[in-house]
């Protein structure tokens, strides 16, 4: 741990996981830009863990930026609102890069937009008060964060009041603001740390009022020193402690972070709410600070379009719902050496081709390799090298769940825990007979999952 590491911290690390090369020169030293109001956006139904919400609105209704378009299908859901102005269209189905097909509703633009400075000042603008915060109750704050339909931004897309909800039976004593962001290539958390830290510092202290918290942690790997000094400019005499931790992947997963920070250990199968911890993202600490303080809903997100393939790599502010291609075609489009197209970072992302394919609220960035990034080994037989359980986070194997998964045999996946790989891709990585390990899990983690559901 870095000499300015916080004396709460752990380890400041973990035990396992890889280094990667980071890559993040592509778009890290990019200013966030806004994207212009496309002439269509379309707002998938499932874009959070839990049940799809429900409509409404109906085709040929109007509806101004921020308006509700969807109401939580459940207490884990979320609901969905304009991020344009506009009318609605007939609704249909889109399918997201991840290969789920899911209802979609389209909007197109009309009327007068919020653009450019305008809509930037509106999300990420102005003064964020640290002080005066007592004035919201716990329950003012969850009830506005799920009123906006707020979900976790790092990627898991998990309904943040969910979280926050007041729970007797589990008390939170500490809230994590996860500003990590080990994923190679992706830059957008390291942005809003550095143009809007004030927004997430006042995130942070609404969590941590909702949730009871007596600490509040911010998280920020050694590798964006910038990063971790204007958070501490913005939480200076609040209490937030932003700690350093060592560069390392997949330490922006949550049971790792935690454990680098507070040496905790989130039991198999569990969630950090058992161990009294919850934890953020540091672009949902942002949000929820806007719909606490202003009453906005979640309409837009920052994302990267970066790599070698790409011509202008950026940090956009884009609304949800604008596709893909919309975004290349602001960063100039592609370049020859272009080879693969990944929604997410390499580790992590899914690879897609269909640029129609909308934003969602867990975009985090667009990530185009070149025929080198991509160039590797042909698949071998397995060595029994071990190097993929020398390097799981979650102390499982791999070689063991990919094999049970590709037999599909869904007894032994389970013996051997499948369901708490949560597809990191460090195995994958280490792999040196170059076996397909991830998408094998990912496999057989959906077929062990719908046995259960048949059950």
């Amino acid at each position: 741990m870095s000499d300015t590491a916080s004396p709460l911290a752990a380890r400041g690390t973990f035990r396992h996981g890889v280094h990667p090369p980071e890559r993040k020169h592509f778009s890290e030293d990019a200013p966030i830009e806004v994207v212009p109001t496309p002439p269509q956006v379309l707002i998938p139904l499932l874009q959070h863990v839990g049940a799809p919400c429900v409509p409404v609105v109906s085709p040929k209704d109007s509806v101004a930026l921020g308006d509700p378009i969807c109401k939580a299908g459940g207490f884990v859901s979320a609901a969905m609102h304009a991020p344009i102005a506009g009318k609605v269209l007939k609704t249909g189905v889109t399918t997201l890069p991840n290969g789920r097909h899911v209802q979609a509703i389209p909007i197109k633009a009309e009327g007068a937009q919020l653009e450019g400075r305008d809509l930037w000042e509106e999300i990420f603008g102005g003064e964020w008060p640290t002080t005066g915060l007592e004035r919201f109750s716990p329950d003012d704050i969850v009830a506005a964060i799920s009123a906006a339909g707020i979900v976790g931004l790092g990627g898991a897309a998990f309904p943040t009041h969910v979280k926050y909800k007041p729970n007797e039976q589990k008390p939170i004593d500490t809230v994590l603001i996860n500003g990590c962001e080990c994923e190679p290539y992706l830059t957008p958390d390291y942005r809003v740390m550095l143009e809007a830290p004030r927004a997430v510092v006042a995130g942070a202290l609404l969590a941590g009022r909702a949730s009871g918290a007596r600490r509040i942690v911010i998280g920020v790997e050694d590798n964006k020193p910038e990063a971790a000094r204007a958070l501490r400019d913005a939480a200076g005499g609040t209490g937030i402690d932003v700690a350093v931790l060592k560069t390392k992947y997949p330490q922006g997963s949550e049971k790792q972070l935690i454990m680098a920070l507070l040496g905790r250990a989130v039991p198999l199968g569990g969630l950090p709410l058992d161990i009294g911890v919850a934890v953020s993202n540091v672009g949902t600490a942002a949000a929820m600070a806007r719909a606490v303080l202003r009453g906005k809903p979640m309409t837009h997100r920052v994302v990267a379009v970066t790599g070698a393939g790409v011509r202008e790599p950026k940090n956009l502010l884009v609304p949800i719902g604008i596709s893909y291609g919309e975004l290349l075609d602001f960063c100039g489009g592609l370049t020859p050496e272009a080879a693969r197209i990944i929604a997410g970072g390499p580790m992590m992302g899914f690879a897609f081709a269909n640029l129609d394919a909308p934003v969602t609220k867990g975009t985090s960035g667009l990530t185009v390799l070149s025929a080198a990034d991509v160039a590797k080994a042909d698949e071998t037989a397995c060595i029994r090298c071990g190097r993929c359980v020398d390097v799981c986070p979650m102390n499982l194997v791999p070689t063991k769940l990919a094999l049970a998964s590709r037999a599909k045999n869904l007894e032994l996946a389970r013996q051997y825990h499948i369901l708490a790989c949560f597809e990191c891709g460090s195995c994958a990585y280490t792999c040196p007979a170059s076996l397909p390990l991830v998408q094998l899990i990912r496999t057989g983690k959906a077929q062990v999952m719908a046995a259960q559901r048949k059950k």
